[in-house]
């Protein structure tokens, strides 16, 4: 099929089909390609004219490419600020950091070109890293590099005192000091200007003093870096320009598809920098720079400068919005600067008065346990999804911190510009959380209880999953007779199933589900989140209710079978009895094929048929002579009602199921609702009335003659009678009584 080639229609549908792929209309809504502007067709047209400008002659490639990198060079230097320096464009983020490495290792051991590493073996080095840094990074530099991982020293964060995502300096002192004792070499210092958790800034001004007494190269990389090019810059990050060298992702920063990473640094021997791979003789290298120099000079200044100052004013205006909220904890370094903001739910925790909060915090506060904690995780974790799901152009994710824990991250340099994210989308974010707060607090608050109301009702089990973000977990126990287990967890699976397709169809705003996909209990059933006006003892009554119908209509269903097989055995052997006595009744000779023929036509046989009825009612056989008598089947006995549960509860018009109305108008609505009946049983025992303008029908009228003619009766027999006062007394006494 490829042997003769294809042509060009048929290539380009052939790459549109693997992009879109057969799952296009299902994956419609939730999939599309990012929308890029002029300045990403501008980033992505210079791969192609990269590859046009790479068949040209020797000589004009040198100077075309010689003068696309040193112009974007000197542009990336002057915007942010990193005066004298070389730059090294790279696909991979981390191959920068990389090449730096080689270049340190290149020029603190002078004999390395020649015998290798041999002279590593003999003086160990070693790279400090911070242990907030992206993950695996420290590991990935070994692998490269060939060295051990007892080369890498992972520096703890301040526990104490400052930042909890910074560098501790002191120990990273201690650390440096114990190495060089040890006759070991210290070589690279790897910092954050924005740790990839929480957007946090290492003491950078600390720690290039510390590198220039011990002759240690240090490198600063993280989204903080943007900000550089603003006209004000904090102080912490203003210090990264006089580091040796920074990794600056402007492909995410300004939203430019395919632009390779810069990697800043200052060096002044060339040699070195060729053999660490950070400079290149061949012309087609250096055109890696080509689409960030086609769209800077698109974007100029003032567009870059433009978008980093949106991307920190969103940060800005979502962190205002997250103080007046409460239950929300943020984590922000620079409440001025901050382009990255990291907050989280948390029960225990105000933004309305801060001042009162922060005196009083170390006796309000208690400790976390680790179960709480856990729950705190799974719920930060579900409130990061939604919002992620509700705001998609708000681009928040999920992040965990080695501290708080599950949070949810707001990094708008990284997302802004890709997703078109406006002021608007952020406001938006804030209300879907004010939405989600109530629900959380709620589902929280009702967890316990709901606790409780399952361990104190008979038949149900309840399940301890931290994991699961909603109200819980609990299990119909099914009681067994003696049966096996594996008969008794598919009765177990059943019941359950049932229970759960009985839940989901009663007309309430719960979610019940089976739970996560992995990881989550079997034969259970979830609950999801639920509002402060559930009624939790209704919930777990109408749930073990409901699991009593499905478990007795099981054991009636059960009991029914094996019923009805004895009755079928018993009506075969019946049967069986009755052929014989027909064969008696006939005779022998009727049974004979040509005799018997005759003989029924001189003298034919007549016999009743007899068969048999099972009645399901009773549980017995029964003849069929009757019904061919009658020439109809007998109905037999009314079947039992079926088991159900009695939860009928009084709602209010409008009211859900497990709502219960608000305890303000608790009193008055039972008040309200016992009068109104009240008025309707005296309306019921009141005599019809009939309006003014209404006529008579005949059955009214003959009653009314009636009632007057007996009205007149008594009223002679009363003119005729004559009583005494005694006796009036006794009349109206018992006319009293009566």
């Amino acid at each position: 099929r490829y042997a003769s080639g294809q042509d060009m229609v048929s290539i380009l549908q052939l790459v549109q089909n693997l992009m879109h792929g057969e799952e296009e209309e299902e994956t419609s809504q939730a999939y599309r390609l990012q929308n890029v502007g002029e300045q990403g067709h501008m980033a992505l047209l210079g791969h192609s004219l990269a590859a046009y400008i790479s068949v040209l002659d020797r000589e004009r490639l040198r100077k075309l490419t010689t003068r696309i990198l040193s112009d974007t060079t000197l542009w990336l230097c002057r915007l942010f600020r990193y005066e004298n320096g070389s730059a090294y464009y790279h696909e991979d983020d981390r191959e920068g950091l990389l090449k730096i490495c080689r270049l340190v290792i290149h020029t603190r051991y002078e004999d390395y070109t020649v015998e290798g590493f041999n002279v590593l073996y003999t003086k160990q080095p070693v790279i400090y890293i911070s242990s907030a840094a992206r993950t695996g990074l420290g590991r990935a530099l070994c692998n490269q590099l060939g060295l051990p991982l007892s080369c890498l020293w992972r520096v703890p964060c301040n526990t104490m005192f400052g930042s909890q995502h910074q560098m501790d300096v002191a120990l990273l002192d201690r650390l440096i000091k114990d190495d060089v004792e040890a006759g070991k070499l210290p070589l690279l210092l790897v910092a954050n200007a924005g740790t990839p958790g929480a957007g946090h800034t290492d003491k950078l001004g600390r720690l290039k003093e510390l590198c220039e007494q011990y002759n240690m190269w240090l490198h600063v990389e993280g989204v903080n870096l943007a900000t550089l090019a603003l006209g004000y810059v904090s102080s912490s990050v203003l210090a990264a320009t006089k580091c040796d060298s920074m990794t600056l992702t402007l492909g995410s920063w300004l939203g430019l598809p395919a632009v390779p990473a810069v990697t800043l640094y200052r060096h002044e021997d060339p040699s070195l920098s060729l053999a660490a791979g950070l400079t290149s003789s061949q012309p087609v290298e250096k055109l890696r720079a080509l689409p960030l120099w086609l769209s800077l000079q698109y974007l100029g200044h003032d567009g870059i400068v433009e978008r980093i100052k949106h991307a920190s004013q969103l940060s800005q205006r979502l962190l205002e919005n997250l103080k007046n909220l409460d239950f929300i904890k943020t984590s922000v370094e620079d409440e001025l600067s901050s382009p990255v903001v990291v907050f989280k739910f948390c029960r225990e925790y105000s933004n309305r008065d801060q001042t009162s909060h922060a005196a009083q915090a170390s006796t309000i506060q208690h400790p976390i346990t680790s179960n709480e904690r856990h729950i705190y995780d799974t719920f930060n974790q579900w409130l990061g999804e939604q919002l992620a799901q509700l705001v998609p152009a708000s681009g928040v994710d999920v992040v965990e911190l080695e501290d708080e824990g599950t949070c949810v991250r707001f990094s708008s340099l990284m997302t802004s510009a890709v997703l078109g994210t406006e002021i608007q989308d952020v406001d938006q974010l804030v209300d879907c959380l004010k939405m989600k707060i109530p629900v959380l607090t709620s589902t929280l608050q009702l967890r316990e209880e709901f606790e409780q109301e399952v361990r104190r009702t008979v038949g149900l089990l309840y399940i301890e999953d931290l994991s699961w973000p909603g109200l819980g977990v609990v299990r119909y126990n099914y009681h067994s007779d003696g049966k096996n287990d594996d008969k008794q967890e598919k009765e177990l699976e059943k019941i359950n199933t049932e229970l759960l397709k009985k839940l989901n169809e009663l007309e309430s705003d719960l979610t019940f589900s089976l739970g996560p996909e992995f990881g989550g209990q079997k034969n259970c059933v979830y609950i999801g989140m639920v509002t402060e006006d559930l009624d939790v003892s209704e919930l777990v009554e109408t749930i073990a209710a409901t699991g009593r119908e499905i478990e007795e209509n099981s054991r009636l269903l059960e009991n029914m079978t094996e019923v009805v097989r004895k009755g079928i055995q018993e009506a075969q052997l019946q049967l069986q009895r009755a052929n014989e006595e027909r064969l008696l009744e006939e005779g022998l000779l009727r049974q004979i094929p040509v005799v018997g023929s005759v003989l029924n036509w001189f003298s034919p046989f007549q016999a009743l048929p007899k068969g048999r009825t099972f009645n399901l009612t009773a549980g017995s056989l029964e003849s069929t002579e009757s019904t061919y008598v009658s020439k109809a089947q007998g109905t037999g006995s009314t079947p039992p009602p079926t088991p159900t549960s009695s939860l009928a509860k009084q709602r209010l018009p409008g009211q859900k199921i497990f709502k219960r109305s608000l305890r303000s108008s608790d009193a008055f609505s039972e008040t309200s609702s016992v009068s109104h009946c009240d008025d309707l049983e005296k309306m019921d025992q009141r005599p019809p009335t009939q309006s003014p303008g209404q006529e008579q029908g005949p059955l009214e009228t003959e009653k009314t003659e009636e009632q007057k003619e007996v009205t007149q009766a008594t009223d002679t027999e009363d003119a005729h009678t004559d009583k005494s006062p005694h006796d009036c007394v006794k009349v109206e006494e018992q006319e009293s009584q009566r």
